[in-house]
């Protein structure tokens, strides 16, 4: 699935690892394996699939944004938007739950 990086910091975590040491041991290496199933999945019913990723949306203010885990304390939040090409998913950061 398309993914495009809504603030720059997660962008340059994904293209050139810069500002992984502000994240605990493991966060960037899982953030790296989900990024990877972002990228291998056609669409988001994929996601639901991979029960290790808990993907669900979100609930109050942040109720067009989904999330998707990558570990116990941390989460990727998205949503998908959709354009001529289809659906692609917006990163907008990586939340400490």
């Amino acid at each position: 699935m398309r993914f495009v990086f809504k603030q720059a910091k997660d962008r340059l975590l994904y293209t050139e690892e810069k500002g992984a040491s502000k994240y605990p041991a493991g966060v960037v290496d899982a953030f790296f394996e989900v990024m990877s199933m972002i990228a291998g999945e056609p669409d988001e019913r994929g996601f639901y699939v991979r029960k290790s990723l808990n993907f669900k949306k979100l609930k109050g203010d942040r109720q067009d944004r989904r999330s998707l885990r990558l570990n116990d304390q941390y989460r990727l939040i998205v949503s998908i938007e959709q354009d001529r090409e289809g659906k692609y998913l917006i990163i907008h950061n990586i939340d400490k739950h």
